[in-house]
């Protein structure tokens, strides 16, 4: 018996990676992206930092303006979300009253895309092309705005439930919207017409989704991480809430935080066999992203964002 758990313990210990690099943004991470060799870090202490990814060194922080509380104190403004295309940052952020803000950044000036005299509740906003952005407000209507005229291209309402996170897929044609009635809406990018439901596998809310190479996968409140891949899907589960999700850039890994520690397991989504254990994350996790098939960048409701490499 002694053996038998001295061999579990070994095998366990081979799949456990502890971090090798690590990231320090300005405050906690909210939203995380890679483009052009950058890690572009949104936190909610009002920046966005960029690092590079080789040195790790913060080589540039977009700042946004601070906004008043309630009782009229100035406080850091929450950036919800970043997003770039060519030499554009997209950057959403909280402004006073709960609404948001949208700007976009090209060459250290700012232009206003949407302020708080909008009243939008926006919760997510990427680019869709150098014209358009696609936002989704709390309410889960999802819509395309033109970033020259300041109007909607089109709307709609995905459904009654609460808005939880979108992803597009890589040529932004398609965007797959997920909320708390743990059914996957997706929809046309161009014209906002549906395409397909997926239903049945997560039975409460989907935190988070990601869409690559014609796979998706969730993380959901029910404990379930699923892969849907072209026609099949299926389901593993977790013995705590499923926060956060990522796929490789072939759609064959994935990763998901899978215990109450914040751990990260990563498993092939053919053979549904685990790779490796990511260890030393902190807080409750918010983003995880492959670089390329064996290097992850993982972030947390903490300032320091993990990258690993999987042996």
């Amino acid at each position: 018996m002694k053996l038998l758990l001295t061999l579990c313990f070994l095998m366990l210990s081979l799949f456990a990676q502890e971090p090798i690099k690590k990231y320090k943004a300005h405050g906690a991470v909210v939203d995380m992206l890679i483009n052009n060799n950058k890690l572009y870090l949104s936190t909610d202490a009002g920046t966005v930092d960029i690092f590079d990814i080789k040195t790790a060194k913060n080589i540039k922080t977009i700042k946004v303006e601070k906004i008043k509380d309630f009782v009229g104190d100035e406080v850091d403004s929450k950036v919800y979300s970043v997003d770039v295309l060519g030499t554009s940052t997209l950057v959403l952020s909280q402004t006073s009253g709960g609404f948001r803000r949208v700007d976009i950044h090209v060459d250290g000036k700012r232009e206003r895309v949407i302020d708080a005299k909008d009243h939008l509740a926006i919760a997510k906003a990427k680019f869709l092309n150098k014209e358009t952005i696609i936002i989704a407000d709390l309410s889960n209507e999802i819509s395309s705005f033109n970033i020259k005229t300041k109007q909607k291209n089109w709307s709609f309402q995905a459904s009654g439930a609460k808005f939880s996170n979108f992803v597009l897929d890589e040529k932004r044609e398609q965007i797959v919207i997920a909320d708390e009635s743990g059914d996957l809406k997706i929809h046309a990018t161009k014209d906002g017409k549906f395409i397909k439901k997926l239903a049945g596998k997560n039975l409460d809310n989907v935190f988070q989704v990601d869409f690559k190479n014609g796979v998706i996968a969730t993380a959901g409140q029910d404990r379930r991480v699923v892969i849907y891949e072209p026609y099949s899907a299926y389901y593993k589960t977790a013995p705590f809430l499923i926060y956060s999700v990522g796929l490789s850039p072939s759609g064959k890994r994935v990763g998901y935080s899978s215990d109450e520690n914040n751990n990260v397991t990563v498993f092939d989504t053919k053979t549904k066999q685990d790779l490796a254990t990511l260890n030393g994350n902190r807080m409750t996790l918010t983003n995880i992203i492959f670089m390329n098939e064996n290097e992850i960048f993982i972030s947390s409701d903490d300032s320091t964002v993990n990258y690993y490499k999987i042996k």
